[in-house]
């Protein structure tokens, strides 16, 4: 029977392929539109990473990061599609 530990270094694995996987689509995007999606997973991806070592460590500080890397891929998102609409950024 697995441990939830074993089962968390699994589930970690995986995330870290994913996060390689994403990584390669913001270098090799065709488009803005792929890196930016790829950003955005990825961030998600990121923050679910960071959940999985709290719960792996128990160290409930490394979750205030969290919060921080989903604003600023919700961030990202606000400005890439106010410059494809308007193609300017703004203040």
């Amino acid at each position: 029977m697995l441990s939830i530990h074993q089962i968390l270094e699994v589930t970690i694995v995986i995330y870290m392929t994913s996060m390689v996987l994403f990584l390669l689509r913001v270098l090799k995007g065709p488009t803005i539109f792929d890196r930016v999606i790829a950003v955005d997973a990825l961030s998600c991806d990121l923050t679910v990473f960071m959940a999985l070592i709290v719960l792996y460590t128990g160290r409930y500080l490394i979750a205030f990061p969290m919060a921080l890397i989903a604003l600023w891929a919700y961030a990202l998102d606000l400005y890439v599609s106010k410059y494809v609409e308007f193609e300017d950024i703004g203040e």
